[in-house]
């Protein structure tokens, strides 16, 4: 996961090369697969042997080492550098990205709640059709997530410190003296997940009014040919009946809109009460 905050040629630069990222995390430099000398030392010590043995045949031998080596070299050189930038930057932006191993299991399984759900609601087409844009959803979401990201990534270091410092098997009477590093870990977790809860209940709200909003659009379709199905009723069923049927029409069409701007300001509220208090 990359911050979105960042511009987006780095960020594509980041995302392109996962295992770049892994050297860089793990302080691995970048050694390369060719080494420039044999340019000059092979072919040197062809014509070395040609003027030791008097073998003119080694001139040619020579030359065609050299021009081995020098496609191989070119061939090789190109990739090495490339990769060579994408790990100096992928050390200069460590900070911007998070990788699977950065966070433990439970870390992961959380984070990965939030990515769905932020996921749900961008793709919604409630969203993308602006009917709940409030807040610039594709920004503050992809924000919010990383932010969490970041949480989680720190959560899972101090909690994995915290397991190889504390002793299995404490002395009697210690258990009080370590408890509060443990209550500390257990209460940032519970305020991650409450907030991962937030988000999936704005985006069960958001796909809840996407269902009604697609029936609506469906509604309309109908609506449009109204008239259509009043004539038919008129000229088909007795005039009593027909006014009840022509009614009910019309109530239908009102109670699919009623519902369609319910779920559409739950979505909205949801969206609100999670954004209300942002992660310091």
């Amino acid at each position: 996961m990359v911050d979105p905050s960042l511009p987006p040629e780095i960020s594509a630069e980041l995302k392109s090369s996962p295992h770049i990222l892994r050297m860089a995390r793990s302080g691995r430099r970048m050694d390369p697969s060719y080494n420039p000398a044999m340019l000059f030392v092979l072919p040197g010590f062809l014509v070395l042997m040609m003027v030791l043995l008097n073998s003119p045949g080694l001139i040619v031998a020579a030359a065609g080492s050299t021009l081995v080596i020098l496609i191989r070299w070119l061939a090789l050189d190109g990739p090495y550098r490339a990769n060579k930038r994408r790990l100096r930057l992928a050390q200069e932006y460590a900070n911007h990205y998070i990788l699977p191993e950065d966070v433990d299991h439970p870390c992961q399984m959380l984070l990965r709640r939030a990515q769905n759900a932020a996921e749900a609601i961008i793709s919604s087409r409630v969203n993308r059709d602006g009917l709940i844009d409030t807040i610039d959803n594709q920004v503050t979401l992809r924000e919010e997530v990383w932010q969490i990201a970041q949480r989680l990534r720190r959560l899972s270091a101090m909690h994995a410190e915290h397991g190889r410092i504390v002793p299995r098997e404490l002395p009697p009477g210690m258990e009080d003296a370590f408890k509060p590093y443990g209550e500390a870990l257990d209460a940032a977790w519970t305020s991650l997940a409450r907030r991962v809860r937030h988000l999936e209940k704005y985006a069960k709200q958001v796909l809840k009014a996407d269902r009604v909003y697609h029936a609506h659009r469906r509604l309309e379709t109908l609506a449009a040919r109204t008239p259509d199905y009043q004539r038919l009723i008129a000229d088909t069923v007795r005039d009593e009946l027909a006014n009840v049927r022509i009614k009910e029409l019309g109530d239908q069409a009102a109670h699919v809109r009623r519902m369609f701007e319910d779920s559409i300001l739950q979505a909205k509220l949801a969206a609100g009460e999670l954004f209300r208090t942002p992660l310091p």
